[in-house]
């Protein structure tokens, strides 16, 4: 459901290789060259809809809604690049999976997607049959442009608008629409397209048009955050963890603080040969990614959790889910779409330089049992 690994064909000098972003992930200190970086990131939302398509295309992965957001034939990706896709994408769909079922279906639950662009995971989670995926608040935040032209795309394609109701402004740039279909006849799932500066969501700015801060609430962040400077993005993490403050004092009588948990998807280790190609690459390209220096391996990620206000922290890179969170069945089944991996120590190399990493606080916890 989003886009492939950023920056694979640029280092294999193919030059077709992206670093990735869904919306707003710069934070460049110039204002004279955001806007060509904040293009640049955005631009790259594109690519992430071809990749996602290739995926779907040689059935990697189920998604009857990719082809709606890409223009033109299906582009076939290289099968490293479609692996990519379906590990990330298979990991971030168990988390999601684990933190509606560890909350209540019967009551709201909220799942925020930061920088979400063209990503078709809230259209899945709507037409799943699971019984646990109703009740979802969902919310995808992104710069106006993007966003303005997502609901245009649900308000006039047929199939779309046989799943959601017509997008209803509930702001200047906010759209809101309801789920027709669902796993539940009354699933009660809401959509709601934010087009904002992600820059401009502080600890003091007011909450998103829709918001329920007493739901528990689940933030998504796939190579987003990375593109913001590290105080920039751990301000607006902190925008959301205020709306859901831990209980510091619990007493028998009180009301216990609404989960929140968070997922991140990106890259790590820039200072070994393999990512100083990557980094410099990127640059040649005019995108940077400042948390890559931040935290720039698996247990800094988890720091930055902790640091975050989150309890619980973990973190897999992508080589590793593909080990442990793939069964040998599903395996076979990949290896055997294309004819196998001829790649395999590029592919251990690449995937050992992406991560996810979630963490959570309250609720019933999102650790896997790997």
């Amino acid at each position: 459901s989003a886009p492939s690994i950023p920056n694979l064909l640029s280092l294999r000098g193919a030059g077709r290789g992206r670093g990735r972003g869904r919306g707003d992930r710069s934070d460049l200190s110039g204002p004279e060259t955001r806007p060509s970086h904040d293009a640049t990131i955005q631009g790259t939302d594109t690519d992430a809809a071809v990749s996602r398509l290739s995926a779907v295309e040689l059935s990697y992965l189920a998604d009857p809604f990719a082809q709606l957001f890409v223009q033109g034939p299906p582009t076939r990706r290289l099968p490293i690049i479609n692996r990519g896709t379906y590990t990330r994408t298979t990991a971030i769909d168990m988390l999601v999976d684990r933190f509606l079922a560890t909350t209540n279906p019967d009551e709201p639950r909220q799942i925020v997607s930061l920088g979400a662009g063209t990503d078709t995971r809230c259209l899945r989670l709507f037409t799943s049959p699971a019984s646990t995926h109703r009740n979802i608040i969902y919310h995808e935040i992104d710069f106006p442009a993007i966003m303005a032209r997502k609901q245009a795309i649900i308000s006039s394609t047929p199939s779309l608008r046989a799943l959601l109701t017509t997008p209803t402004p509930i702001a200047q740039t906010a759209w809101q629409c309801h789920s027709l279909t669902g796993g539940s006849s009354s699933s009660n799932n809401t959509l709601t397209l934010h087009g904002q500066d992600l820059r401009t969501l502080t600890p003091s700015s007011p909450a998103l048009p829709g918001y329920h801060p007493t739901a528990p609430t689940l933030l998504l962040s796939e190579c987003c955050l990375c593109y913001l400077e590290p105080s920039t993005a751990a301000s607006l993490l902190t925008h959301f963890t205020t709306s859901h403050p831990p209980s510091s004092t619990p007493t028998p009588t009180s009301t216990p603080p609404p989960a929140v948990g968070l997922i991140i998807y990106e890259p790590i280790s820039p200072h070994d040969a393999f990512g100083r190609t990557m980094v410099s690459n990127l640059a040649a390209r005019g995108i940077r990614m400042p948390t890559l220096e931040a935290y720039p391996t698996p247990a800094d990620q988890e720091r930055r959790l902790r640091a975050a206000g989150f309890d619980e922290a973990r973190c897999r890179t992508v080589d590793a889910i593909w080990e442990g969170w793939v069964g040998e069945g599903e395996k076979e089944r990949v290896d055997l779409l294309e004819g196998g991996l001829d790649e395999v120590e590029e592919w251990r190399l690449l995937a050992g330089h992406y991560v996810v990493v979630w963490g959570w606080r309250g609720g019933g916890g999102m650790d896997l049992d790997v």
